[in-house]
């Protein structure tokens, strides 16, 4: 399973909210036995590797003991950074699964079904748009085979709590 945060805040400048949404993941992450994905932030042109974004975000962020669960993460191969998606999520990330209070009907996915892809092998990535506005439904949503409420009732939660809720969800039904 792959956590992929997409940016849905600022294009061109890397901004606190990234810095968050990444820090807040990792744990996550490292809990679940998930990688790490980002998907076109604005990282400064130096940074070329997940390694060097690493270790830059470790030493701005108090969270995440202080950056080293993505440290841990970047270390271990788990942790990559990819551009905006124009065709289609990097497919050696798994499955595509849009995670949206709104799913397509034809689209819907539950953990269970969720759980039951990778107990057979396959790999999913989970993507959490970033932003006051979530993903864009008609960009996004059609590069996911799979649309995942979380809550199953149309509720929206924050960011970070659905991020850790989802894979929590997930791992409790693969755990049965």
């Amino acid at each position: 399973m792959t956590l992929g945060l997409f940016n849905s805040y600022d294009r061109v400048r890397f901004a606190e909210a990234h810095r968050r949404a990444i820090a807040r993941s990792a744990p996550v992450a490292l809990a679940f036995d998930a990688n790490l994905a980002t998907f076109g932030f604005p990282y400064a042109k130096d940074l070329q590797t997940p390694a060097e974004i690493a270790a830059w975000l470790s030493g701005t962020t108090s969270i995440g003991e202080s950056g080293k669960y993505l440290r841990d993460l970047a270390q271990l191969g788990r942790f990559q950074a990819f551009d905006f998606p124009k065709r289609g999520f990097p497919p050696q990330l798994g499955e595509a699964v849009i995670t949206t209070n709104r799913p397509d009907p034809k689209k819907a996915a539950d953990a269970r079904l969720l759980a039951g892809l990778l107990k057979h092998g396959t790999s999913v990535l989970l993507v959490f748009g970033l932003g006051p506005r979530g993903l864009d439904d008609r960009d996004v949503y059609p590069l996911a085979r799979y649309h995942f409420d979380l809550t199953g009732r149309g509720l929206v939660l924050e960011t970070a709590t659905a991020i850790g809720a989802a894979p929590a969800l997930i791992a409790a039904h693969l755990r049965r």
